[in-house]
């Protein structure tokens, strides 16, 4: 499996971003998927994270502002983020857990920057 993710970019405070991360090769096993990220100088955190039949979580940093979602068909997730503060600036990072194998499934990063 091979997750690609796409959508960072720079945004000014009070903006807006929409990550994407698509699954390929033997996804057909794949549960929970979301996304972690590591800011400047940080550990890396669970953002949000969503379940096979859309149950999803959030760190309570992002609560209200930020919206996972999936599409199962495509087997792809989803973060729209909205009302970004500096503090959102990190590297974020798609996963994907395989109910089968019990693996997790991580994507290359993508960079989120939120700068005046």
């Amino acid at each position: 499996v091979q997750l690609v993710e796409s959508g960072g970019g720079l945004v000014q405070p009070g903006g807006s971003l929409r990550l994407s991360c698509a699954a390929s090769g033997s996804a057909f096993s794949l549960d929970g998927m979301g996304w972690y990220r590591q800011g400047p100088g940080k550990e890396r955190e669970l953002v949000a994270g969503i379940t096979i039949d859309g149950s999803a979580n959030y760190a309570d940093s992002v609560k209200g502002r930020f919206t996972i979602s999936r599409d199962n068909d495509k087997n792809t997730v989803y973060l729209q983020m909205g009302s970004l503060k500096p503090e959102d600036t990190a590297v974020y990072y798609c996963y994907a857990d395989d109910k089968d194998t019990l693996f997790t499934y991580w994507g290359q990063g993508t960079q989120a920057t939120v700068s005046s």
